[in-house]
């Protein structure tokens, strides 16, 4: 393996480093957007049992909603929500409140995707380039005296570029797919327990 990195030129090096890239946004998307930490279950239980106990007119201690809010992301929109409604806030303050606090979380489940569908598309490019400035390199060191076998040998080496390119971009695209769809369940996780509590909040 080294040494058809060593024989592919300077234009591995690249690939290299964006595939480390790649390989660091797979793996820390799929640990941040795991659903046990934006939107667990038991963070819409939790808040809907506050909100029963405080429409039967008791009180809600103030720790509890604290420790809802630092649970997660969702635990952190519901609390938000519940703590607009106990201040006699209304239906459109509560919603309001309650989307405000969850547009930077939505950002974040969205976070670095791009990068890696930027990977995903210029890898392959990258590959190219690579072989394509090697097999110059090659016919222009070849002349007249140089035997087949070389050449052959020559160019496989230059294409080891591409081939890297495609290593990487394969991944790549598949994970970033993957990944979109893990941020799009989740934002749609917070949603449908926003609307939720909202129903609870406000029975019609």
């Amino acid at each position: 393996m080294l040494t058809i990195i060593s024989s592919s030129g300077w234009t591995i090096w690249p690939l290299l480093f964006v595939s480390i890239i790649g390989l660091a946004i797979l793996l820390e998307r799929t640990w941040f957007l795991r659903r046990k930490k934006i939107s667990p279950t038991e963070n819409l239980e939790q808040a809907l049992t506050y909100l029963k106990t405080f429409l039967v007119g008791q009180s809600i201690n103030p720790a509890h909603l604290e420790s809802l809010e630092q649970s997660s992301p969702l635990g952190q929109i519901l609390a938000k929500g519940l703590q607009a409604f106990l201040g006699r806030s209304g239906q459109l303050d509560c919603l309001e409140v309650m989307r405000e606090t969850a547009t930077p979380v939505l950002g974040q489940l969205n976070q670095y995707l791009s990068t890696l569908a930027t990977i995903a598309t210029i890898a392959p490019l990258m590959g190219l380039f690579g072989t394509v400035l090697g097999m110059i390199e090659i016919f222009s060191s070849q002349g007249t005296s140089g035997s087949p076998q070389q050449l052959a040998q020559g160019i496989s080496m230059a294409l080891y570029n591409t081939a890297f390119g495609l290593l990487i971009a394969i991944p790549a695209l598949a994970g970033w797919r993957y990944l979109r769809s893990l941020a799009d369940a989740r934002a749609q996780e917070l949603n449908d327990a926003t609307r939720i509590l909202l129903k609870n909040m406000f029975p019609q």
